[in-house]
């Protein structure tokens, strides 16, 4: 028996029972994933609200030049998702980060990722839901259907429009919360849309993998096809009427204006580490894994790219404020309206590609965390009939479900981003404590490369580039606010992973991952950081009075 809070599981006894199809005593989950279906999957997760509406903010903010920040966010993204291939190559199994981290860090920090990444999964899938349901009702407002907007809104939302306004002296009479009917003393304002599609996209996760695989390699390939012809149209318009003056000045705000977008770009990036919870349904994980998370993100940051240059060069950077479906917003602007109302139906089938993907991963995680015996032994079963988590599917369901009736999405963008990257930040740390093994024909080995002097030399340019800003926080610390903090805490983290890889001679892949993730964690408001840790202490009380003792390792 081992009471460590760092017992960490054995990785030849996961690659045993992986090899045998037995995972802890539970197997016969379906191996029907190929290299297409894991890229699909990973464009399925990436491709959603993010290119349909915040798109339109960063591009005001940043101009055309914007695509150099879908660049930058893709390069930080593609070192997480080669330190992902690595681990995927030598850990088939479900759980993504949660079980990566239990191989090299131990329990406590695994159970750490595996609370952060409900965050990711399941809070995220919130904030899908609520865009889903705002082009869906301008889908039927399209057809003239009119519902009426306290089952279209959230409760939430209406209640801080209305503070809102009344803090202002504005009118109220319009208002959501106004007109909405009273039920039992309380206003009845529910997001009714929402809830319906992961009612639905939970059946459908239910039902099993191949049938989910089908509807979301069906929903990529149709957004792809959509995306192409808004592509090939929107180039053709920009050059024949002669609107490519719209792409100067490409940077009219310089990188500052680019850098503003920064959470939301790394928002429409979040899902492609999805994939690796589906390990245990992949034919040949350890070759097809790391091929379809690195296919997935060159495929959607090209997509990206070429649709930021198409809807800037058809209407001026600055006309994007404000803006929610800038795609449609650019075709409605040239009075093509059936083109608008397509790309609304494509937004509505990419986000809920988004949401399947989503909902797949959860269960799954939760899934790897009860058989280590961290969660109730109900959360690991796996129905004879559709060979899924059941009962893990139908509670991610209610996690997503409940909350989308009656919360704000605004509220939980900041806290999935900083969920996410706290995984990215382990899973980029954990490779650097995996030992090294030689090279096996078939299978993704993460090339190394020494980062003795590179990491030194990068730390020691990005301290000269910020030197002001450094300086007048260390000047003003006692006046400072944490987000500054935040930004000093950075500092001396890359500071002692330029000493720590000078010494054990690091790698560059997995410590560029490392800080590229931490700082983008830093800039998010400090106020995301305070519920964080409320979440992750919640997290850590739950794992002290049950999962510790209930662990497996603790009975071994």
């Amino acid at each position: 028996m081992s009471n460590s809070l760092f017992r960490k599981k054995s990785l030849e006894q996961i690659q045993r029972d992986a090899a045998d199809g037995n995972v802890d005593g539970h197997g016969g989950m379906h191996k029907v994933l190929k290299v297409k279906d894991l890229t699909f999957m990973g464009i399925a997760a990436v491709i959603g609200a993010g290119i349909f509406s915040t798109i339109g903010s960063a591009a005001y903010n940043g101009g055309p030049g914007v695509i150099f920040l879908f660049i930058i966010t893709a390069v930080t993204c593609g070192f997480t998702a080669l330190c992902y291939a690595e681990f995927a190559s030598r850990v088939p199994v479900s759980g993504s980060a949660y079980t990566y981290s239990y191989v090299t860090f131990g329990e406590v920090v695994a159970w750490v990722i595996g609370w952060a990444l409900i965050l990711e999964y399941g809070i995220g899938n919130v904030v899908v839901a609520i865009s889903w349901s705002a082009y869906f009702n301008n889908i039927l407002k399209g057809i003239n259907i009119n519902l009426p907007e306290w089952l279209t809104t959230g409760y939430q939302t209406a209640k801080m429009n209305y503070d809102a306004a009344v803090a202002s002296g504005g009118v109220l009479d319009q208002l959501v919360y106004t007109k909405a009917p009273v039920v039992a003393g309380f206003k009845f304002i529910i997001n009714l849309p929402a809830f319906i599609i992961v009612g639905l996209i939970t059946m459908l996760a239910y039902v099993g993998i191949n049938e989910s695989k089908k509807s979301a390699n069906f929903m990529v390939g149709l957004k792809i096809v959509v995306l192409i012809f808004i592509a090939v149209l929107g180039f053709w318009l920009i050059f024949s009427n002669g609107t490519t003056a719209n792409w100067s000045p490409f940077l009219p705000n310089g990188m500052t204006g680019v850098l503003k977008g920064v959470s939301s770009v790394f928002f429409a990036y979040i899902g492609f580490d999805a994939i690796s919870t589906t390990a245990e349904e992949c034919a040949n994980p350890q070759r097809d894994m790391p091929r379809g998370m690195i296919y997935s993100l060159i495929i959607c940051t090209i997509i990206y790219v070429v649709t930021t240059l198409v809807i800037t060069g058809m209407v001026n950077y600055k006309e994007f404020e404000g803006v929610v479906d800038p795609l449609a917003y650019v075709f409605d602007k040239i009075n093509m309206h059936k083109i608008g109302f397509v790309i609304s139906v494509s937004a509505v089938i990419a986000s809920t590609s988004v949401l399947l993907v989503f909902q797949i991963g959860q269960p799954r995680i939760w899934m790897s965390m009860s058989r280590d015996g961290l969660l109730p032994k109900k959360f690991s079963k796996v129905t004879p009939r559709f060979k899924t988590p059941g009962f893990a599917t139908i509670m991610t369901g209610l996690l997503v479900g409940i909350p989308v009736l009656f919360i704000d999405d605004k509220l939980m963008t900041d806290l999935t981003s900083i969920g996410t990257l706290f995984a990215f930040v382990l899973v980029c740390g954990g490779v650097l404590v995996l030992p090294r093994i030689q090279k096996t024909a078939g299978k993704f080995h993460l090339p190394y490369v020494n980062g003795k002097f590179i990491i030194a030399i990068l730390v020691a340019f990005f301290i000269w580039l910020f030197r002001e800003r450094i300086g007048d926080a260390f000047h003003n610390i006692n006046k400072e606010g944490y987000q500054e903090i935040l930004f000093l805490v950075f500092v001396l983290l890359a500071i002692g992973a330029a000493i720590l890889t000078f010494i054990r001679n690091y790698s560059v892949i997995p410590v560029l991952g490392v800080l590229f993730c931490a700082y983008l964690m830093i800039e998010i408001p400090a106020k995301s950081w305070v519920v964080f840790f409320g979440w992750m202490g919640l997290g850590l009380l739950i794992y002290v009075l049950y999962g510790r003792k209930r662990s497996k390792l603790n009975r071994a």
